[in-house]
């Protein structure tokens, strides 16, 4: 074998083996970023307040990275260590099934997707490359390993187990309940059927829609934009039977109307911005927010700058603020989207600085109690399987 060859076939090599054990790592650090706020005051209120709060949030993407949630991480925004500093109960953990490519807020199609080389990156099952079900299989196996790994997670499925843990975490700040959500059902990739084996998995919540449209109905950042299909709506009415939440994130407006026309249970959108403080096409308008105030939902506001206009603890308060002036302090949570390829100010472990936030904007500590972690709580209790 000639030099030339030999340093090709070594080269090859390592770029094989820089893909699989490097390839996520560097898309991870690149994608999700925490600019952190340098002299952001906390009072001795917020202090105080934030001690005895339990924090819960609609939606994060951790399980789509290659790093150890039981480990504490250098980077990211999301892993048990953080979460606990940041005085967790809850955190739903969403799967991320699919992501075109040349994403955007306005019209993405389907026919592409970043996700297939990430899922090869990260060493996951072959089937998952190519299968969008078996990778929302997958990632519900990321999460329960880590519980069965751990005592610091306990996965909750039912209203049961939401009521146990809670008697537990009240007298143990080093407990976290992961929910278990879907960013789509493209995952049932047109099978019926497969709503059911998602279920089994442990999801609770599902997402409609991600970033373009699929057989369920249509996205805000779709070409077509529609609403509910024929099959969408065997899969509502199915839901509905099995107790799983619907989660209207990234949902278009035909679809948001289709599905509230339906609906016999109250909705979330897990991760979402308002119109009334910054347009973006991805916003709930007012009409919307009121819709859904009236179903019984709960709306969790993002922390990135799409969503709020800023990455600053301000903006966010803002639109919390917005919302609950709108529709009550009752229907609005948390929706953070860390690790969800965005840019944040904070990441879990420094939730005070919403905490202060929010007392800057006014709200009682009732109200923040209820924003930062009740609301939620309630509205599990309330909608998980019984």
């Amino acid at each position: 074998m000639s030099k030339t060859l030999t340093y090709l076939v070594l080269f090859l090599m390592l770029s094989i083996i820089s893909f699989f054990y490097l390839g996520g790592k560097i898309t991870d650090r690149k994608m999700n970023h925490v600019i952190d706020l340098k002299d952001y005051p906390i009072s001795d209120r917020a202090e105080k307040l934030h001690s005895n709060l339990m924090v819960a949030d609609l939606h994060a993407d951790n399980l789509l990275w290659d790093r150890d949630m039981a480990e504490e991480n250098q980077y990211g925004m999301v892993d048990l260590s953080k979460l606990i500093a940041g005085n967790y109960a809850i955190q739903v953990f969403d799967a991320v099934i699919k992501s075109p490519k040349n994403l955007n807020y306005q019209s993405n199609n389907d026919d592409s997707d970043n996700i297939t080389l990430l899922a090869a990156a990260n060493r996951w099952p072959i089937r998952s490359w190519f299968s969008l079900y078996q990778r929302a299989l997958y990632q519900s196996q990321i999460l329960h390993a880590v519980s069965t790994n751990t005592t610091r997670l306990e996965i909750i499925r039912t209203q049961s187990d939401l009521a146990y843990f809670i008697s537990q975490r009240k007298g143990n700040s080093f407990k976290i309940g992961g929910v278990l959500s879907i960013e789509g059902l493209h995952a049932l990739e047109g099978d019926f059927d497969h709503l059911n084996g998602l279920f089994d998995a442990g999801y609770r919540i599902m997402g409609l829609v991600h970033f373009f449209d699929n057989e369920v109905g249509g996205s805000s950042a779709g070409q077509q934009q529609h609403g509910l299909t024929d099959f969408g709506k065997k899969i509502i009415r199915e839901m509905e039977k099995k107790q799983i939440i619907i989660d209207l994130a990234h949902a278009s407006s035909a679809l948001i109307t289709d599905v509230l026309a339906q609906a016999s249970r109250p909705v979330i959108v897990s991760h979402t911005g308002v119109k009334g403080t910054f347009d973006s096409p991805r916003n709930l308008s007012d009409q919307q927010l009121i819709a859904i105030g009236e179903n019984g939902g709960l709306v969790g506001i993002g922390f990135w700058e799409e969503a709020v206009g800023s990455i600053h603890p301000a903006a966010i308060a803002a639109a919390i603020k917005y919302t609950a002036n709108l529709i009550g302090v009752a229907h609005v949570a948390l929706g953070s989207d860390f690790d969800g390829g965005v840019t944040t100010s904070f990441d879990a472990s420094k939730m005070i600085f919403l905490t202060e936030a929010l007392i800057q904007e006014g709200f009682s500590d009732n109200e923040i109690n209820q924003i930062m972690s009740g609301n939620e709580i309630e509205f599990l209790k309330q909608n998980l399987p019984n």
